[in-house]
Parts: structure tokens; sequence; C-alpha cells
């Protein structure tokens, strides 16, 4: 490792080490000149290889013949930013240090300063730190209405960190926090760096596009229903390590009571109902397209269905509304009924009134003549009851 260019005058020493660190003497006839090295030895928890929410642990170690100094440490990230380090064990031959947790932003050349005043030390030392996670949210949540097409998206960045380890990961889906997941697809990465996936079997209805993104994972949703909703979670596994992004999905539908045109001076009931819980920050509206402020209605928080009793046909909306911005609408048209309608309906309701009281004569009418009858038919038994007896009584005498 010690090479001597004697034309220069100089010692070169490769792959130094923390034991290379010391006073060097050069003699030249009755001249001498030392030279003290100081070796600073950096490192980085799992070689610099991370997955997202994960914590370094930065090891910083020193040696010299003189007394260490005491250090002071400024680290930088991959855009320059300072970041202050919580320090979990120092001594002057070792500096422990644990950063923040790591997204896939984080991903680049990192920067640890090292200064001191005595002796004079201004040093900078880059290590790399490579992020494999997603540039989603952690939590995302999208909506979306019955019928409708959807495709959920999620980004990893192993393509721009050009990660060509071997990582594995599947795509979960489950309805409720409790229910248990159904296993979508799965993905790995190939020797070419490539990203690969698998659709599982699976009775749920969805494709994979082939057109996306380089390290994207995607799925379709074709004609989404209302229990399509729930919990969709990306998961990344690299050395028994895990990373995971969900993506919330809302479902809105909307239906009608009675359905049908609305008849002039009847009542309709329109619903509007999301299939999962709702941000305290969003709400449900139904309005009436160029209505008055009388035909809007706000649901109350924590409500999932929002029922609103209305006499006037249109065009009437169903919003979901999040911190004042109208993620996804439902519009729901209310015809009229026509006259020709209205009149059928009255003339029916009249002539059931008349076919009603028709029937309630005659039933009066049928009861009134079988109990003349059953009168008629005892006054006649009455009277052959009597003319026995008397034609009894004669022959006796």
């Amino acid at each position: 490792r010690f090479e001597i260019k004697m034309q220069y005058k100089q010692l070169r020493v490769r792959n130094l080490k923390l034991s290379d660190a010391g006073i060097y003497t050069c003699e030249f006839g009755s001249h001498k000149v030392h030279t003290s090295l100081h070796i600073f030895k950096l490192m980085i928890s799992l070689d610099g290889h991370f997955l997202q929410n994960e914590v370094p642990e930065l090891i910083l170690m020193q040696n010299s013949s003189s007394p260490l100094p005491d250090l002071r440490i400024t680290l930088l990230d991959s855009n320059n930013n300072r970041v202050t380090p919580e320090l979990q064990n120092k001594s002057r031959q070792k500096y422990i240090v644990n950063l923040r947790k790591l997204e896939a932003m984080d991903s680049g050349t990192w920067v640890c300063q090292v200064r001191s005043d005595s002796p004079l030390i201004d040093q900078n030392i880059p290590f790399a730190v490579k992020v494999l996670g997603f540039q989603n949210p952690d939590l995302e949540r999208k909506y979306a209405t019955v019928d409708s097409t959807v495709i959920l998206s999620w980004h990893l960045n192993s393509q721009k960190i050009k990660w060509k380890e071997g990582f594995t990961g599947q795509l979960n889906w489950k309805q409720q926090e409790s229910a248990n997941p159904h296993e979508l697809l799965d993905f790995n990465i190939t020797a070419q760096g490539q990203l690969h996936v698998t659709k599982k079997t699976s009775n749920f209805l969805f494709e994979i596009p082939e057109r996306k993104p380089e390290s994207t994972i995607e799925v379709k949703l074709p004609k989404v229903h209302f229990n399509h909703s729930g919990q969709y979670q990306c998961q990344l596994e690299y050395q028994g390590r895990h990373a995971q992004s969900k993506i919330e999905l809302v479902v809105m539908k909307v239906s009608a009571k009675p359905v049908g045109p609305l008849s002039r001076g009847a009542n309709m009931t329109l619903t509007c109902q999301v299939s999962g819980p709702l941000p305290p920050s969003a709400y449900l509206r139904w309005e009436r397209v160029n209505g008055t402020n009388m035909d809007i209605k706000n649901s109350k928080q924590n409500e999932v269905k929002l029922e609103v009793n209305i006499s006037a046909a249109g065009l009437w909306s169903c919003h979901l509304i999040e911190d004042s911005d109208r993620k996804i609408s439902v519009h729901y048209n209310v015809e009229e009924a026509a006259a020709w309608t209205n009149y059928v309906i009255i003339g029916a309701s009249v002539g059931g009134s008349l076919l009603v009281f028709a029937l309630g004569c005659l039933c009066i009418i049928s009861v009134t003549n079988w109990q003349r009858r059953r009168q008629r038919a005892k006054r006649m038994a009455q009277a052959r009851q009597y003319l026995l007896e008397n034609k009894t009584c004669q022959c006796q005498q």
C-alpha cells in the first residue's frame, strides 16, 4: 500500500486504515521534516441501502498521534439542507449519530462536515445514500363514482436511483382495516433492473395497464363497484425489511325513491352515500343546479349518507367537499312528469275513488237485499208454522 516517488519526494499510501495515522518523517541528509497524518473513517449502516422511513446510523471514527480533538459534526442531505442528527454516543475516538427517518427524495450524496479548532480541521466527507421507496404520500385518498373508471398508481424510485439489487413486493386490498387482505399482484426487479409484475388469481375484476411509466405499479378498475372501496396497500420487501404505501379508495353513489318522473305536488327522496369514513374536513352536499340557497343541504361531520326530500324537478348534484375543494360530484336529473301523465294520475285517482264508492254501494245494496230476503223467509216460516198449528186444532175438534 506504500509507494515512494523519489523524483517528487512523495510517499503515497493507498487504502488508508485508522492504524496508518501518526507522524511521518522525511530525512534528507541532515534535514528532517515531520508530517502528522490524521485519519477519519465514516461508516453508514446497511451499506447505505435503505427503505423509506428507516433511520440510518452514522459512525465517525478518528485516529492521530496527538491527543484526539473534540469534533463538531454537521450533516447536509442530498438537497444541501442541514440535518440535525440525534447524538447517540460520543467519545474522542468514535461518534455515533442517528439521522431522521428517510424519504424517497433523500436519495443522493450526503456530506459530513468535520470541524475542529485545535488542531485546525475542516474536512468534508461525502457518502452515498440510496432510499428505495414510493414517491406517493404515506396515505393517499382517491375518490370515484359507481360505474366510473379509476387507475391506482404507486411510483417507485428504483429507476431513478438505479437500484438493481433484488427486491420483491406485492399489492393487497382489503375492504376494512380488520378484514382479511386479498393479494392482487406481486412484482420483482429483474437482472436488467426492470420491474416485472404478475397478476394473482382473484375474483376481483381489475386490469394491469400495459403502458405505464417506468418503476410504476398500476391497477385499473374499468367499472368501479360500491364494494371496490377500501385500502389498497403496496408493500416492498428487501432483505427481510418492509416498506408500504396505502391508497384509500372511497366510492360514491346516488339513488332516488321513488324512481321516475316527479309528479306535480309529489315528493322524492334523493340519497347520496360514500363507502367509507371521511376525514374531519370533508362533507357531502346536495344542491339543485341554478337553484336557490333553500335547495342546498350539507351533511354533518362523520356522516357518510345524506338524504334530501325534494318537490322540484331539475338537475341535482351531490358533491364531496374536502378543505373547500370539490373532490368528486355526481349528478342526478329529476324529470318532471308530463301534463297528460298528471291528468292520467288524477283521472286514475278519481276513477279509483268512484270505483271504490260504487263497490261500496253494491256491497250495501247486496247486504240490504240479503237481510230483506232473510226476514221474508223468516216470516213465511212463521206463517207456515201457524197454519199447521191451527189445522191440527180443527182436527181435534
